[in-house]
């Protein structure tokens, strides 16, 4: 007689985990570990004035350029996404997306973040929308994001914060005791971002007045920068983060980047894509330099095509979801910058995240030639990131490491998000990795010390990162 094997309920408590090895590590190893969160794109002020959130389109959809895609994908007018449509609107426009989005990552996150905090185990659809909105503003009230933070024990937030930031809302944040750590991370991409010259001129003007000091050579703007760098310091930042196409490290001397200085503040005249690169090759020498000499952490997000679509850039700006992936060459230059800085011993620890799966190999060998031993996994092959942070992506990442690394030395997870509800993708990352170990496990590849491994899981969850860091 013939049984069928019964269907899996869809996001139950075994959700991704296929073993029961799998099983056991991330409910007796993973699950409870704490959250380091090094880099996100969180508003800092929406933590310092502890926001509530009126309803959850706010909380959940406002900026979310993920979701955006996929509904104009679907059909769904601009309105809807980034227009003048109510909350509700938003809200039910999104819920009549969801069940089209089978297989895409988005039907995951969707369901997680709805299922924690919020308790919904609903499909979400267009017949569930309204009960699962009125639901979830119920809870708003209990939901601030400090209250969200909280929740999810996250420990350290790291931000994305321009040199000319203020910072006084992680100040204010600071003043007020709140236990977990918002700190600032230093993005100086405005500062040597050549391509457009009228708004680099109005950069350095803006860091002249910032800094109550005249910028007329190049000297004079490093010197700026660097108090910026310091003044980052003294607020507790310990990372730097660069978002490039692909790292420029061509050659030049301080003389020439001295006339090419001069050339974009005090001419109209455009520079050369040569001279641009010279410019921004110094720039991140001069960057780097300055993060070894504090004991920073460097993070280079390399490859992302930004702005493809230029009507819908002039219409609505930047970060709206109009970016791809680059298909860019990245090796070569990498192993010039990495390379001339360990020359010189100023290499900073670093890490490397790339946007185009076809480069998992080329930064997965990259990191292998300048970690020296001086520091545990000083180079790091960061976390499937952006189109990269889903299922597939997690897994090529992972895979491409434990061959041509070491897994056991990742600092894991991170959210990349603007969402106090992305926290569910750290479950995400979680249950795939312990399904990995799991797997190996029941297939004779690794030996069931499930102890052992389970250390070595809760080292890539949270550990690592805390010691790599010095949180």
């Amino acid at each position: 007689m013939n049984t069928l094997t019964p269907t899996p309920t869809f996001l139950s408590d075994d959700f991704l985990l296929q073993t029961d090895t799998a099983r056991r590590l991330y409910h007796d190893y993973a699950r409870s570990m704490p959250i380091i969160d090094y880099h996100c794109h969180l508003p800092p002020d929406q933590i310092a004035q502890d926001r509530q959130f009126d309803t959850i389109t706010q909380l959940w959809l406002y900026g979310d350029h993920y979701k955006w895609r996929a509904m104009r994908t679907h059909g769904i007018d601009e309105r809807y996404c980034t227009g003048d449509a109510s909350d509700w609107e938003k809200f039910e426009k999104w819920a009549e997306t969801v069940p089209y989005t089978l297989r895409n990552p988005l039907y995951h996150w969707t369901h997680l973040e709805l299922r924690n905090p919020f308790g919904i185990t609903d499909v979400l659809s267009p017949a569930t929308a309204r009960d699962t909105y009125d639901r979830c503003n119920e809870q708003l009230p209990q939901l601030s994001t400090r209250q969200l933070l909280t929740h999810f024990d996250v420990r350290v937030v790291c931000t994305t914060d321009d040199p000319l930031d203020s910072l006084e809302y992680h100040r204010a944040i600071a003043q007020s005791r709140f236990d977990v750590k918002i700190l600032p991370t230093f993005r100086p991409d405005k500062a040597m971002a050549v391509d457009d010259p009228r708004a680099f001129r109005a950069y350095v003007q803006k860091l002249s007045a910032l800094s109550n000091r005249d910028i007329r050579t190049l000297a004079d703007y490093l010197d700026a920068l660097k108090a910026r760098h310091d003044y980052f310091a003294d607020m507790g930042c310990r990372l730097s983060d660069h978002g490039l196409e692909y790292i420029d490290a061509v050659a030049y001397t301080e003389s020439e980047v001295q006339t090419i200085f001069n050339t974009l503040t005090q001419t109209e005249q455009p520079l050369s894509p040569d001279q641009m690169a010279r410019f921004r090759s110094f720039m991140l020498v001069q960057f780097a330099e300055w993060d070894h000499e504090k004991g920073w952490t460097q993070q280079f997000h390399l490859g992302a095509l930004r702005n493809n679509n230029r009507r819908r850039l002039r219409e609505l700006g930047p970060d709206t979801g109009w970016d791809s992936i680059g298909d860019f060459q990245q090796a070569a230059s990498l192993s010039r910058f990495l390379g001339g800085l360990d020359d010189r011993n100023k290499l900073a620890k670093t890490i490397l995240y790339n946007l185009n799966p076809a480069d998992n190999e080329v930064i997965a060998t990259m990191i292998g030639n300048f970690n020296d031993g001086s520091v545990r996994g000083k180079v790091q092959f960061g976390s499937g990131w952006w189109f990269l942070d889903q299922k597939d992506g997690m897994e090529k990442q992972i895979n491409a490491l434990s061959n041509m690394g070491l897994l056991s030395a990742f600092v894991g997870m991170l959210t990349d998000s603007r969402s106090f509800l992305s926290y569910s993708r750290h479950e995400y990352f979680r249950r795939i990795l312990c399904n990995i170990f799991g797997n190996d496990v029941e297939n004779g590849e690794l030996p069931a010390d499930i102890d052992w491994i389970g250390q070595i899981v809760q080292d890539i969850c949270y550990r690592n990162a805390e010691r790599y860091f010095g949180f």
